[in-house]
């Protein structure tokens, strides 16, 4: 079957009684990108299952908010990225109190993952990766794993295209120093 283009999917939600129709197949088309990239933010796939679902009903809820002045996946990519956010900004609160707590409690979630198929050069660029800020994370992410251009990006997350280069860059910096002492540790 051949993909559905976003314009159908736009033009289906804007037509009476073919919301569901045009939810469906927009549910089809990005619950695995949108998954993955939630999962490469909250870690747990129970948790990511929980924040995806989140994510859904409020595309749902906002479809009709959506303006055609970006593209429908960078405008989904917002609302999953804000609810993953705030899934970890309310995990932080109760359990945790600050962001090196919550990165070292993600970094045992990815331990414990029965889900996690990686190999062991994987799992340690994974740690490596929890390493970073919360930004840093979320914008290496997207470039490395989502090859979202930097104008995607700075829709998505609202910032600058430089700056959005800068943390890119400062990332890979950090992720090459864990990995080098990883390396020397071994």
């Amino acid at each position: 079957m051949k993909p559905v283009e976003d314009e159908e999917i736009i033009r289906l939600f804007l037509q009476e009684k073919k919301e569901n129709e045009a939810f469906r197949l927009l549910v089809g088309k990005y619950k695995e990108r949108l998954y993955w990239h939630i999962r490469k933010i909250v870690i747990s796939h129970e948790d990511t299952d929980d924040v995806l679902q989140n994510s859904f009903v409020k595309i749902w809820q906002s479809f009709h908010e959506f303006r055609a002045d970006s593209k429908l996946y960078t405008w989904m990519y917002k609302i999953a990225t804000n609810e993953a956010m705030n899934f970890l900004s309310e995990r932080r609160r109760k359990v945790h109190g600050n962001s090196d707590e919550i990165s070292e409690h993600l970094a045992n979630i990815l331990e414990s993952d029965a889900y996690f198929s990686g190999d062991d050069i994987q799992r340690e660029l994974q740690r490596a990766i929890l390493t970073l800020t919360e930004r840093q994370r979320l914008v290496f992410n997207m470039k490395y794993y989502d090859d979202m251009s930097y104008e995607d990006m700075a829709q998505v997350l609202n910032v600058a295209v430089g700056t959005l280069k800068a943390t890119y860059h400062n990332a890979v910096r950090k992720i090459e120093t864990v990995l080098k002492i990883v390396d020397i540790a071994n």
